[in-house]
């Protein structure tokens, strides 16, 4: 039996809370003034959230719940569910029931499903770039406060992979830990001896004398910082398989395929989640 692509799951817990908060954000204090001034009150309708350029889609459960937090009885579908592809004028969500619930909490929907089909699009472009490389295409902490979770899935729905998600889950040790501990050994040695068993360690250099000695002390991770192509090249050749090389900063579709091309196994690109443009979306309610 052949196994289909691995798509990411998206639980309802990650994003409850947030969807309540930016709901409360929209209404205020007295509800949608508007809305509830025109529509009456028991009205039904269905409405259509369209794609005005193409895209990769991500968040459509996330869309689903503003409806569903303010009618309950809503009934959602997805002709595009999440990592699918869509075209301009192509429908993402249907959603039938109460019309003042529609149009309340129809900004809220898209605010947030434009930006996450934003970084899926995105990031579908940076893999695509690197097609045929070993390299894979990973994102970073550099998210948006309280969406950490929703950017890194619409990663996912890309088609690239999850960097850490906090500080916990992993350890990086940065110049400035480097320059604080008195160089890359002690650095390493005084997190050996406090993490578990299970923690990886990633050291970021900017040398290869900082590479080389990374390799001595031994680290799962080397992060090659705003090396140029002909400087990965030779990280790779030195380290020889010995560590997992991720290449980081000043990635950009523009040189992707030429990083990818020294050999690295990782490719971090923050632009995914900080600069990823929000795509052109629409709602329309059918009478």
């Amino acid at each position: 039996m052949t196994k289909g692509p691995i798509l990411p799951e998206l639980h309802q817990l990650l994003f409850e809370d947030l969807l309540r908060s930016a709901l409360v954000e929209d209404l205020g204090r007295a509800g949608d003034v508007t809305t509830d001034a025109v529509v009456e009150h028991d009205r039904q309708a269905m409405a259509r959230i369209i794609a005005r350029e193409p895209c990769r889609v991500s968040g459509g459960p996330v869309a689903a719940m503003a409806f569903h937090l303010l009618d309950p009885g809503a009934v959602v579908s997805h002709p595009k569910g999440d990592c699918a592809d869509a075209e301009a004028s192509d429908v993402l969500l249907e959603v039938r029931g109460r019309a003042r619930s529609l149009l309340s909490a129809e900004r809220t929907a898209i605010n947030l499903l434009a930006r996450l089909c934003g970084i899926a699009t995105l990031t579908r472009a940076f893999v695509a770039e690197v097609a045929g490389c070993r390299a894979r295409i990973i994102c970073t902490r550099k998210t948006t406060p309280g969406l950490r979770a929703l950017e890194k899935y619409a990663v996912r729905c890309g088609g690239g992979s999850n960097h850490r998600f906090g500080l916990d889950d992993s350890v990086i040790i940065k110049d400035n830990h480097i320059a604080l501990a008195g160089g890359v050994r002690p650095a390493v040695e005084r997190v050996r001896a406090a993490i578990g068993h299970t923690v990886k360690v990633e050291l970021e250099v900017d040398t290869f004398s900082q590479l080389e000695e990374g390799l001595e002390v031994g680290v799962d991770v080397v992060m090659l910082d705003n090396m140029t192509p002909d400087e990965l090249r030779e990280a790779v050749r030195i380290a020889r398989g010995r560590t997992v090389i991720e290449a980081s900063g000043g990635i950009t579709l523009a040189n992707a395929a030429a990083v990818a091309a020294t050999g690295v196994d990782l490719m971090a690109v923050g632009a995914l989640t900080h600069s990823a443009r929000s795509v052109d979306l629409s709602m329309e309610v059918i009478i």
